[in-house]
């Protein structure tokens, strides 16, 4: 297991709409995706800055990963994720590892990526996903 690049820094924010403009008029970046994730209760925007992208979380229900992550911390770095050739792979490897996961095995996420997340109790506080295309 190991990654190939950073995929994509996932930031939690309140209002889709207002991170948008200050990304695209502020730093210059283009948003190229918005798109809702029902199972997660987030929608997305995308930003790609060199091979790494930005994603933007406003959860779509305030009961949601997201919803309860801005209550508790407010708005900010939510995830780092990283590209894997295999995310369920991955996960396996990092369990073996000793590390503790909240998915199992890789799901459907943004984008069309298979994801998943390894448990910010083992990663040193920071919510760690794997992507990969399959």
């Amino acid at each position: 297991m190991k990654p190939s690049h950073i995929e994509h820094i996932g930031i939690a924010v309140n209002d889709l709409q207002q991170a948008i403009k200050y990304y695209e008029d502020v730093l210059g970046l283009k948003c190229y995706a918005v798109e809702e994730v029902a199972d997660q209760k987030v929608r997305t925007a995308f930003f790609l800055v060199g091979e790494t992208k930005i994603e933007l979380l406003e959860s779509s229900d305030a009961d949601g990963p997201v919803g309860k992550f801005i209550e508790k911390r407010g708005e900010g770095i939510h995830h780092i994720a990283f590209a894997m050739d295999d995310a369920s792979q991955a996960l396996k490897e990092a369990e073996e590892k000793g590390v503790q996961l909240i998915d199992k095995t890789s799901r459907k996420g943004a984008e069309g990526l298979d994801i998943g997340f390894l448990h910010p109790k083992s990663t040193f506080g920071v919510l760690t996903e794997f992507c990969s295309k399959n």
